[in-house]
């Protein structure tokens, strides 16, 4: 090929391209042998991962560290070609959806940790019951895959879950850890959904009620599921799949379902990439966010269906560098920037992109909400080519932010600025814009272009101690906004 030599980095950076995208996993059956050739899936968008153009993505510059880790961990599951597999089914797992199979489960993982690259099985055509377990690291070794065909369900008894803890299924300290497959994991969440919120725990780790409602009614609980179950277990609710303190984290494919509380979080987590996943809940289940991130950096999510109970992604203090786009949300609570500054606390978030974002009968759609009284900063947002339908408020930014208990006046707040939206259209059905900014630390730098909003009847935008401006005119008129760009006193 002229001008492209063979030994030159043009060379290379292509075929090491075309050796990522002939990644292609085959998985032997479920009983028999423990060898399989791995590929990665032909679907993979390595090419999200690239800087477009000019280096610009979602309109902000995806981290190096990113493209290189991925590069790197992709590149070594390819080579990897007689990778070792550990089915859970050659540990006495059952699969029956009854007989409890954590301690396969355990065993399993105990001899995948071993190996680089390894892969657990969960096999399809089977239904695996897990009490909360963890998958931990940091002797582990890298670029395990945990690969999901299969269903693993939660338990719905309380004295599965003791005390109470704070997650079903984790993943902790690994290094580029993958979980995958069409599989599903299905939280089994209703049974926490109809106590909430009328238990909490005594000291002696039993429920005590405020109300005697759900323990008279029971009819819309499953028929597997007792009034004496119920009554027990723990007030906290866990999240379905958690990952904690990990780096190089692909979660690809699954599916998440009736979670009892969030469905994916990640905390304390490094270079992350979500992808072509489905997160499956009610509307009106309580509190099951799609995806939490806290405390998280360079994440990527994209491609993936959520529909949930609560925020569709919200994302926490500590977050930074993060991009979404290509993601279809509702119903849910939309996409969430907070709430941060609870109890007095500092928040930090920056570098934040969400674009190409569809949101159907959502309570919101983009919105950074903060309490009274907190520090830190919120700034480098941008909202992008979000397309929303029947939602009730399309976009806030909400400084007075509270849960629904009374709370109290405060001068300190959450800075927040340089927020952009930009080609935000479609119908809203309560309040078009909604801008609550703090008198002594006001939004600052927020701008709105080509916002076109429209419902059967009109309402007008709501601005606060907002100041930016419009680059465009919008629909409906926001006319609200204050000129200048006032200094933002509170920089993380």
């Amino acid at each position: 090929m002229r001008g492209f030599n063979r030994g030159g980095p043009k060379f290379l950076i292509v075929t090491a391209l075309l050796i990522v995208l002939s990644i292609e996993q085959k998985v032997s059956s479920a009983r028999q042998g423990r060898q399989f050739q791995r590929q990665q899936d032909s679907n993979t968008p390595m090419s999200l991962l690239r800087e477009d153009g000019d280096g610009e993505f979602t309109g902000q510059r995806i981290p190096r560290v990113v493209r290189e880790v991925y590069q790197a961990k992709f590149t070594a599951l390819n080579a990897a070609r007689d990778n070792t597999v550990f089915n859970v089914l050659d540990y006495g797992a059952k699969g029956d959806g009854a007989t409890d199979d954590t301690k396969a489960f355990e065993a399993a993982w105990i001899d995948t940790c071993k190996v680089e690259a390894s892969t657990m099985m969960i096999p399809s055509g089977s239904v695996f019951l897990v009490k909360p377990i963890s998958f931990s690291g940091p002797n582990c070794q890298p670029n395990i895959v945990f690969q999901v065909d299969g269903k693993i369900i939660a338990p719905t008894n309380a004295k599965a879950w003791g005390s109470g803890l704070l997650q079903w299924l984790e993943f902790k300290k690994l290094k580029g850890i993958t979980v995958r497959g069409k599989g599903i994991i299905d939280g089994q969440g209703s049974v926490w959904w109809k106590k909430s919120p009328t238990y909490e725990l005594t000291e002696d780790n039993k429920l005590t009620s405020n109300s005697t409602k759900l323990a008279s009614d029971n009819s819309s609980l499953p028929d597997s599921v007792s009034t004496e179950a119920v009554r027990k277990l723990p007030h906290t609710k866990p999240t379905a799949l958690r990952f904690y303190g990990s780096s190089g984290v692909t979660v690809t494919g699954i599916t998440i379902q009736n979670s009892q509380q969030t469905h994916l979080k990640f905390d304390d987590c490094t270079v992350v990439q979500v992808f072509g996943i489905t997160v499956s809940s009610p509307g009106d289940s309580p509190n099951t966010d799609g995806i939490h991130l806290q405390n998280s950096q360079n994440v990527l999510i994209h491609n993936s269906n959520l529909a949930c109970g609560d925020d569709c992604i919200s994302i926490q203090t500590g977050c930074s560098s993060i991009f979404i786009r290509d993601v279809i949300c509702g119903p849910g609570h939309g996409i969430s920037i907070g709430s941060l500054g609870k109890d007095n606390t500092r928040a930090c978030v920056s570098n934040i992109t969400v674009r190409d974002v569809k949101m159907h009968d959502t309570l919101n759609g983009v919105r950074i909400k903060t309490w009274q009284g907190g520090s830190g900063s919120v700034q480098g947002v941008m909202f992008a080519n979000i397309q929303v339908s029947e939602v009730e408020r399309p976009i806030i930014i909400d400084q007075f932010y509270c849960d629904g208990k009374k709370c109290s006046n405060h001068t300190s707040a959450v800075g927040i600025s340089a927020v952009s939206f930009q080609n935000i259209t479609g119908t809203y059905t309560k309040s078009p814009v909604h801008f609550a900014c703090s008198d002594t630390m006001p939004c600052t730098g927020v701008t709105l272009t080509s916002i076109e909003l429209t419902a059967k009847q009109e309402i007008e935008p709501f601005c606060w101690q907002t100041y930016g401006k419009l680059e465009t005119e919008t629909i409906p008129p926001v006319n609200c906004l204050k000129a200048g760009n006032k200094p933002n006193y509170d920089q993380c």
